[in-house]
């Protein structure tokens, strides 16, 4: 499928839909299992493009790992912080959690290895970690542009007690060095600086860990991991992504429809997405976290909003589609990360806001964006290799007529029936 047609979604029938597993715990838990002592069994898990290149570089690492698609869950045996294959070669593909955790799991380990990605992946940010490794003794030696994927990692040994690492290009690099801690023969204490250093995806990591049985003293942007900790669990359920469910979410808010998202729950989500929900009451929705999920019901007419979406910028872009309907300006501030992440996502937003004829300007003194709305104009929307641009730019056809999503299926990513879901909202 090299473009989709989006269709005007008509009607007031509440819609219910199911989304796949969390991608941000699914990676996590696939790492915290892989680093475990004992054979894990995750439920729910995401299978998509990312997903898939984790699973398959755990298995060139020679893990034993057991894939059920069907019933989504997949078995991993850990051993206890040892890598089976300590000479490899592993593919990351696009996927910046697989690049960024088993970087430093693999530093940490020992070994010699080689990691290839993507061309996509190869323009993302890798340097400031492989410094902070390369201070811990590690020998990295990149095989095209310093600084970035591919390279090979020479290791054996490594000690050290203390790292820094800056949050603000990218929180995963923490998140790293936080989960592969327990590697080490001393421990760690990470100093973490920049606006990010507990944020969502920082917080999320530090839960799961405890969850999988390892204690970590926080104290204020600092982390110790003391030695002698093992992850252990034998089970583990992962629950609906959240980021998913805001596309569906904001539809409510565009078309005002009532629309209840199966399985996802407010409260106890680890996921740090769930702060739009926060957005949509501001905007005059209902939000109700019912049993059978958390349930959203539009309102008519909803106001422009200015709001720091710093720790869950993945909603940037669904944010911009929503305030492109609304009755007054909208600013979203303190996203300017995301130009490093799969696209340039600051100027997606821009460039094709202003294709389907919405008025959008960049705002740098506060790393974001303003959107002026305007009555939307047919528009092919490009999307750069990019599942939330694809995602979030079809919400503006389902009220507009005229959107065409160029190569939709790069919402892969994470989604990959992203567009079945869509069409059976027409039956």
């Amino acid at each position: 499928m090299k473009e989709y047609k989006v269709k005007p979604l008509i009607g007031k029938e509440p819609i219910k839909v199911e989304v796949p597993g969390s991608k941000s715990i699914t990676n996590r838990a696939l790492m915290l299992a892989a680093l475990g002592n004992q054979k894990c069994e995750l439920n729910g898990v995401l299978f998509s493009d990312d997903s898939r290149a984790f699973l398959s570089c755990l298995q060139e690492l020679g893990f034993d790992v057991v894939i059920n698609e069907s019933k989504r869950k997949v078995s991993i045996t850990g051993l206890g912080g040892e890598i089976p294959n300590r000479t490899a070669t592993i593919n990351v593909r696009s996927a910046g959690t697989a690049a960024r955790f088993l970087t430093v799991m693999l530093a940490f380990a020992g070994g010699c290895y080689t990691l290839n990605s993507s061309e996509q992946m190869k323009k993302r940010p890798m340097e400031p970690l492989l410094t902070e490794l390369r201070k811990a003794g590690v020998k990295i030696t990149c095989l095209e542009k310093e600084g970035h994927f591919p390279f090979v990692i020479e290791s054996e040994n490594v000690s050290i007690r203390e790292i820094t690492i800056d949050t603000n290009i990218s929180s995963q690099f923490a998140s790293a060095l936080l989960m592969s801690a327990t590697l080490l023969e001393n421990g760690l204490i990470l100093h973490m600086s920049g606006e990010r250093s507990s944020g969502a995806y920082v917080l999320m990591t530090l839960s799961m860990m405890e969850q999988f049985g390892i204690q970590v003293v926080k104290n204020g942007a600092d982390c110790e991991i003391t030695a002698g900790q093992s992850y252990g669990l034998a089970e583990y359920d992962i629950e609906p992504d959240m980021s998913a469910a805001c596309y569906f979410y904001a539809m409510a808010t565009i078309l005002n429809r009532k629309v209840t998202v199966l399985g996802t729950h407010e409260e106890v989500s680890l996921q740090g997405d769930k702060k739009f929900l926060g957005i949509l009451r501001e905007l005059g929705c209902q939000v109700e976290d019912l049993p059978e999920g958390v349930t959203i019901t539009g309102v008519e007419n909803y106001p422009g909003i200015t709001v720091n979406m710093k720790d869950f910028s993945d909603q940037a872009l669904t944010m911009a589609v929503v305030a492109a309907f609304a009755d007054s300006p909208s600013r979203i501030e303190h996203v300017g990360h995301i130009r490093m992440q799969e696209s340039d996502r600051i100027q997606a937003i821009i460039n094709e806001l202003n294709r389907m004829g919405v008025g959008c300007r960049e705002i740098p003194e506060v790393d974001g964006v303003e959107i002026i709305p305007a009555p939307i104009q047919p528009a092919q929307i490009e999307t750069y290799e990019d599942h939330r641009v694809a995602m979030s730019f079809t919400l503006a056809g389902l009220r507009a007529e005229g959107i065409l999503i160029k190569n939709p299926l790069c919402c892969g990513k994470t989604f990959e029936n992203y567009f079945d879901v869509i069409d059976s909202l027409y039956k």
